[in-house]
């Protein structure tokens, strides 16, 4: 029997202040901070360690993973980033709150790709700025595989892969894994791990800063799955 930790980063000023944040590199909120300390300290009293973790190329999810790693006492753990672990892209609606996406592009755009797995936001023009392909921190990547905006089905499409090939491998291994992403990207774990449909993956809610810890056996499948607090 194998643990798996996965982890929704902590509250982002962003979030704090309900814009679409996706990747653009919102900073934690000091709410986000305290959530991810107390999230370190739960960790460590409860008995766990981890040999790896896993995170995205975003400043709220790798300061989160710092800040959980300093209060388990466990701040030389290899930590592996990966822009296939960032959250959904919100193309052109990213920095805007709901309100003022929907004066921007209409009510049912905005809440279609909020309800709906396959429904994408109104995608970024590619000269944007906000654009991942305009940006340094991605320029090892294909243009063609960096979004312009993203439904959560696309967005399990780009995680599928680094699941499959670089965090299954390790866990096979018996690494114990901890995985600090994002709502959407987790929504993605989840539905592959816990064999979801895309209605049940939509419908979950992942809230910042709560370790949720999988017990899976041997094929991986999970046996029970709790959060700490």
């Amino acid at each position: 029997m194998t643990q798996l930790v996965l982890m929704r980063h902590g509250q982002s000023i962003w979030n704090q202040e309900g814009r679409f944040t996706g990747w653009s590199d919102s900073a934690l909120s000091p709410q986000g901070e305290q959530e991810s300390e107390r999230a370190g300290r739960l960790l460590r009293q409860t008995g766990h360690a981890f040999d790896l973790c896993f995170t995205s190329e975003l400043q709220r999810a790798t300061d989160t993973v710092r800040i959980v790693l300093t209060a388990m006492g466990l701040a030389q753990l290899p930590v592996q980033q990966s822009w296939r672990l960032n959250e959904r892209h919100f193309g052109a609606m990213e920095g805007y709150s709901r309100l003022g996406a929907v004066r921007q592009f209409g009510l049912w755009p905005v809440i279609k790709c909020q309800l709906q797995f396959a429904a994408a936001p109104p995608p970024l023009d590619p000269s944007d700025v906000r654009c991942p392909g305009n940006q340094p921190r991605y320029s090892n990547i294909s243009k063609k595989d960096l979004p312009l905006a993203e439904s959560v089905q696309q967005t399990l499409l780009r995680v599928q892969p680094y699941w499959q090939e670089t965090i299954v491998p390790q866990i096979q291994c018996g690494k114990r894994v901890l995985i600090v992403s994002h709502k959407n990207a987790l929504r993605a774990l989840r539905l592959l791990l816990e064999s979801l449909s895309a209605a049940q993956a939509m419908r979950l809610t992942i809230d910042t800063g709560r370790p949720l810890v999988y017990e899976l056996d041997d094929s991986l499948h999970p046996i029970q799955r709790a959060y700490l607090d």
